[in-house]
């Protein structure tokens, strides 16, 4: 995605979190510095440690949550907040064809479409100034087809699954969807092309009737008093 836009002459900075997996995260961390520092893109790092105290294997051992909820919490968080640190005018992820397809099962399997409605290749169902955009410029294309490009451009990318996600839900319907997709060719393609049909009436449906609220220990927007990321660092204190 970086190289993508600074292909095309966006004016593009990177943001990276640290979680502090281990050997995991510091690979990862020393791929992005190189591939930043090769062309030419500004890298802005921060870590979960810094900002709360606890990387993501002490808060795994403290808390009793799956680790792919604290840190898809955390995480998101984070962005936001350090992008609008940064004036940044969009957060721009490289999420995929796959991440959708399995996103939008995972919420339809919980009956959570209000989730659902959230989702898009560009995120979000209200506006509001504390919330930096977030879109998705490779929605449409599968994970593979990035995979092959990024191996043809000869990058420098740790290809292997996160290690605290080996069990996780999402890991699950990527094994399902995937052992479909092979039976079943454009399986995840139509899902996603579905789902974007029915996407104008989720976010009409679910829209908020009320105002954008505040949570009470941070600032930042939050649907409760206090929001999951200070929830979360809460229960660690």
């Amino acid at each position: 995605m970086l190289y993508l836009l600074k292909k095309l002459g966006y004016d593009v900075c990177a943001l990276t979190i640290d979680n502090g997996i281990g050997a995991y995260s510091a690979g990862n961390l020393r791929r992005i510095r190189e591939f930043c520092k090769g062309h030419g893109i500004k890298l802005y790092e921060t870590t979960l440690k810094k900002e709360f105290g606890y990387s993501l294997d002490k808060i795994r051992d403290k808390v009793k949550l799956q680790s792919c909820y604290v840190c898809g919490v955390l995480r998101r968080y984070l962005l936001n907040k350090l992008a609008r640190r940064i004036k940044a005018t969009k957060v721009v992820t490289g999420h995929n064809l796959d991440d959708e397809a399995q996103s939008i099962l995972m919420n339809l399997f919980r009956t959570s479409l209000k989730l659902s409605a959230r989702l898009g290749p560009v995120t979000g169902l209200i506006k509001d100034k504390r919330f930096i955009p977030r879109v998705k410029p490779l929605y449409l294309v599968s994970e593979d087809e990035i995979a092959g490009f990024s191996k043809k451009m000869g990058f420098d990318v740790l290809y292997s699954r996160c290690p605290y996600a080996t069990d996780s839900f999402r890991n699950r319907i990527r094994r399902q969807l995937n052992e479909y997709e092979k039976k079943n060719p454009g399986t995840k393609k139509k899902i996603v092309e579905n789902f974007l049909s029915e996407l104008g009436a989720l976010k009409t449906y679910y829209l908020p009737k009320t105002e954008m609220s505040y949570c009470d220990v941070c600032g930042e927007p939050s649907k409760r008093e206090t929001c999951n990321s200070c929830r979360i660092i809460g229960m660690l204190k």
